[in-house]
């Protein structure tokens, strides 16, 4: 990759798990009841259809990895589980009490923190008491991040038993060195033993996270990594970009110095031969920071325009509406955006009350929508359209203005009423969605809000 290319596009920018990014949202005229209101909207409309995907946060860590920007709470005391549990099916019960009947699920996912800091019985629990007030969709997925030095066949066994065929597990990088930068010592035995019990009980779908751009690392220890990621062939793996927002996480990111990280141009080149490595091998890559094989079903979603991207990032089950239980989760009504409070204390003290626990939001007006739509078509598909009358907007003219300047870098092609992002494109991908960012645009933001593009 050029590197007048990098120098130019390496700026600050959303991941675009949302639109609008949350740092935009309009707080000042958010409340509870319009977020009841537009999620029971939303559930009438989609939820015989579709059906509906849940988040659950686990948030307890039993050490801290300093590469993480995820909410946690660092404890060896195992007898947090039990409240906490409680405290999650407890606000599920406040929505289904809202929603009116049974919800259906399409989509489960137990996100953290660490979801196996739990135990089996107690996940067993949590999960079994909450299917008690839903039914299951004909093509559910359930899924969960796995830690694989904890990790344990009866883990595995017992949220097989409940339905659970996907599971990720986070590697990180192999290297020592670099493990112990991050604070995250975890041997390749570890992750091949979770691997193979994985497939030896059933699972269809086993992921590994990958980070390029981590303090110390090289582009040789990426291709070792990938070496050793290529010996178990997982089904799908996520290749992301070490996103540095100490600002944000406060000291959780500051276990290394700023200059230990490699420079933006290494960085790149560390991405860009991850992607060769993965794609001799048989990878295809999905969107932003995945690849998957082609019996995967994230590549049959991308294949048949089916892939859809959320809080959760890439998933192959588009929902409209998608609820997220536990401290920080986001849940997304298509037509509203809110957040739980993020402490604990808080959050059981609302849920004692009845109350939902949700401290922030931002209800998408006719604008926001469409440029919403955009945006995952970009971040999905890789090209958008504005043919129909109800993708246009008022700012567009300008919008394509500022297009041109990735169309004379060979970043994206204009078609008749559309955008196509080329090959060379890709990894820009970020910065063409920024065109189309409209609040970012009126509103160039004082200091860094997002991590690095590249």
């Amino acid at each position: 990759m050029h590197q007048s290319l990098i120098n130019k596009y390496n700026v600050s920018g959303p991941r675009y798990t949302s639109y609008p990014t949350v740092p935009y949202w309009d707080l000042d005229s958010f409340s509870l009841v319009q977020w009841k209101a537009s999620l029971k909207r939303s559930f009438e409309e989609s939820n015989a259809s579709e059906g509906l995907s849940l988040y659950i946060h686990l948030p307890f860590c039993e050490s801290l990895c300093t590469f993480c920007g995820c909410h946690k709470r660092i404890t060896k005391r195992h007898e947090v589980e039990s409240p906490y549990i409680k405290a999650v099916l407890k606000e599920w019960s406040l929505y289904v009490q809202l929603l009116g009947h049974k919800p259906k699920i399409k989509e489960l996912h137990l996100g953290g923190g660490t979801p196996t800091f739990f135990s089996p019985e107690n996940l067993d629990f949590l999960i079994s008491n909450l299917l008690l007030t839903s039914e299951l969709a004909e093509d559910y997925e359930f899924s969960f991040e796995g830690h694989p030095n904890n990790t344990t066949e009866a883990h595995l066994q017992t949220l097989y038993n409940l339905g659970f065929r996907r599971v990720s597990y986070g590697v990180q990088d192999y290297n020592l060195n670099i493990q112990k930068a991050i604070n995250r010592i975890q041997p390749f035995e570890n992750v091949k033993r979770a691997t193979d019990l994985a497939r030896k009980i059933g699972y269809t779908s086993v992921g590994h996270d990958i980070i390029f751009g981590l303090p110390f690392q090289t582009e040789a220890d990426v291709i070792e990594t990938i070496n050793k990621t290529k010996a178990l062939m997982p089904d799908r793996i996520a290749f992301y970009s070490y996103a540095h927002v100490p600002w944000i996480k406060g000291n959780g990111q500051r276990g290394f110095s700023d200059n230990d990280l490699p420079s933006a141009e290494s960085k790149r080149k560390q991405y860009e031969t991850g992607k060769q490595q993965f794609e001799a091998a048989g990878y295809v890559e999905i969107g932003m920071d995945h690849f998957a094989l082609k019996t995967d079903s994230l590549y049959k979603a991308m294949e048949h325009k089916t892939l859809h991207r959320n809080f959760m990032g890439y998933t192959a089950s588009k929902t409209q509406a998608m609820i997220g239980l536990g401290v920080s989760a986001i849940s997304d009504s298509w037509y509203g955006f809110a957040q739980n409070v993020k402490s604990n204390e808080e959050y059981y003290h609302l849920l004692e009350h009845n109350i939902i626990p949700v401290f922030k939001g931002h209800i998408l007006n006719a604008e926001d929508l469409v440029i919403r739509k955009h945006i995952l078509n970009l971040m999905c598909n890789f090209e958008t359209s504005w043919e129909d009358d109800d993708l246009l907007f008022d700012e567009l003219p300008e919008v394509l203005i500022k297009l041109k300047e990735f169309e004379l870098d060979d970043l994206l092609q204009f078609g008749l009423k559309k955008v196509i992002v080329t090959e060379k494109g890709k990894p820009f991908i970020r910065n063409i969605c920024m065109a189309f960012d409209v609040l970012l645009q009126r509103k160039k933001p004082d200091t860094q809000l997002f991590s690095m593009t590249i």
